[in-house]
């Protein structure tokens, strides 16, 4: 992989750039593991509000709160709105592909698999992303660490959740079709982003993006499943905060800077991060028990993410030298 180029601005406002492949820095890999924390709660949440409202109806409010949430935002740091056609067309593309249509396909899925099958089909969006971006862009080819890293991380989680899953592909199945469509969305997104989107804050991007989507899904919606219901259930209510504020809003400005710090293929190594954290928080708080098979999908995916980033470590460990010292707020050095 190829070193930072250039110091990242302010980690608040900074732009998206056309940066070359970068290794994985510590702030890089830090909000890497953010989102997949946050992340992995998600299907969770997104399973309550389907017990209560339709897959479509979900996707709705879930962009369309994020993107008032993040034009709030966006006003309150008085940042410029863009005008531009251009800029809009790029919203729109990424809208569809990074909401709209994995967003519906995967809700729809997980009405007809199982939780642990949906999540191994999700993280093929890393094997996905790196293929993506090995073929439009000539700074994230496909080297020979980064196939067999991309191998043996998915081969981790498959073993986290648990092999006798896999007995349950079929790929008659509509709704494993449906997951996979959305991990293949999800990779091209990737592509989009840097390709139409590069220069602008990350906080401009993500809300351009979720009112793209928000335009898209609401008739969508409306035609498909009727007017929007308000919600019953409390817990459909904490639902929809979850999934709207922390694992959209939220979780999308910290995606657009690890897109900025890291690269369209390292960023898409966060989905083979997400279902090991959702089998975690899944012990911790619902006292379910950890199987031995899963302590060995995460010793299969830490070696996958050691081969694909083994030199960005390497690098980062000379430049913070035998003591550990803190990044700056700035951002990580351009140094070597």
């Amino acid at each position: 992989m190829f070193r930072i180029a250039h110091a990242l601005q302010s980690p608040s406002c900074q732009p998206m750039t056309t940066q070359l492949q970068k290794s994985m820095s510590p702030r890089a890999w830090a909000e890497l593991c953010v989102l997949a924390l946050i992340w992995g709660g998600s299907f969770l949440s997104i399973r309550v509000a389907l017990n209560e409202m339709g897959p479509l109806t979900v996707v709705a409010y879930r962009v369309g709160l994020a993107a008032v949430i993040l034009w709030a935002y966006v006003a309150w740091r008085g940042l410029a709105v863009p005008r531009s056609a251009r800029l809009w067309v790029g919203f729109a593309g990424m809208g569809l592909l990074n909401n709209v249509i994995p967003f519906s396909l995967m809700a729809w899925g997980q009405l007809h698999i199982e939780t642990g099958l949906t999540a191994i089909l999700n993280a093929g969006t890393a094997i996905f992303g790196v293929l993506a971006a090995a073929v439009f862009f000539a700074d994230e080819r496909l080297t020979l660490r980064r196939a067999i890293g991309t191998a043996l991380g998915f081969a981790g989680v498959a073993t986290a959740i648990g092999l006798d899953q896999l007995g349950a592909l079929d790929p008659r199945s509509l709704g494993q079709l449906a997951v996979i469509g959305g991990t293949i969305s999800y990779a091209l997104a990737g592509v989009w982003a840097r390709k139409r989107l590069v220069g602008l804050p990350p906080q401009i991007a993500a809300a351009g993006m979720l009112t793209a989507a928000t335009a898209i899904i609401l008739p969508a919606a409306w035609l498909i499943e009727g007017p929007l219901p308000l919600p019953r259930a409390p817990a459909t209510w904490a639902a929809i905060g979850y999934y709207a504020v922390i694992a959209t809003a939220l979780a999308y400005l910290m995606y657009y800077r690890v897109l900025a710090m890291a690269g369209s293929g390292n960023l898409m190594l966060v989905t083979l991060l997400i279902a090991p954290v959702a089998i975690l928080l899944g012990a911790v708080a619902l006292n379910e028990a950890l199987p031995p098979h899963a302590y060995a999908g995460f010793a299969l995916l830490a070696a996958g993410l050691i081969v694909l980033n083994g030199r960005g470590l390497r690098q980062s460990a000379r430049r913070a030298g035998p003591v550990p010292r803190p990044l700056s707020p700035d951002g990580p050095s351009s140094a070597p």
